[in-house]
């Protein structure tokens, strides 16, 4: 499968957050979005801007750096937000119950290179750069299963 790419470009935060929320909408059960990007780039801050998009009840959505795993009682599906950046091995992502995660709820991971073998071929791929002003964001979405193009079209659209 060919792979295929889509840049927005947000000024500040809450253009981000904007699209964050319109990505949110568009998501099931066994979707899983790999989002990737330096310190500081925003991945968190996109991730907790789509979960609060998806609950009911608006709830603290703290970085799961330290927890490594954060779930959250979606409207449709449980959500997932895990941060493998202190993972040693992708044995540890099976014991997470990671793996069973990204088939049945909708599940955001940073640091997705720590997946390994893992990482569905069916995943969202979300990169995140701060090319120039301190509040700018580029987000490159990539993908190969066919399913993303239209879910994402209009995506960068405000």
């Amino acid at each position: 499968m060919q792979a295929t790419s889509l840049t927005c470009h947000a000024n500040d935060p809450d253009v981000t957050c904007a699209i964050a929320q319109r990505l949110g909408a568009r998501l099931g059960a066994g979707d899983v979005i790999l989002l990737s990007g330096d310190v500081g780039a925003g991945k968190t801050h996109f991730a907790r801007c789509l979960i609060l998009s998806l609950l009911d009840t608006p709830e603290d959505v703290p970085s799961p750096t330290y927890t490594l795993v954060q779930t959250y009682p979606g409207r449709n599906t449980e959500i997932w937000h895990a941060d493998l950046y202190r993972l040693a091995s992708p044995g540890e992502i099976v014991e997470l119950g990671l793996t069973e995660a990204m088939v049945e709820a909708i599940c955001l991971i940073e640091w997705p290179d720590r997946l390994g073998d893992l990482a569905p071929d069916t995943a969202l791929h979300l990169t995140l750069s701060a090319p120039g002003a301190p509040q700018e964001r580029h987000l490159h979405f990539a993908w190969s299963d066919p399913r993303w193009a239209a879910r994402l079209e209009g995506l960068c659209d405000g």
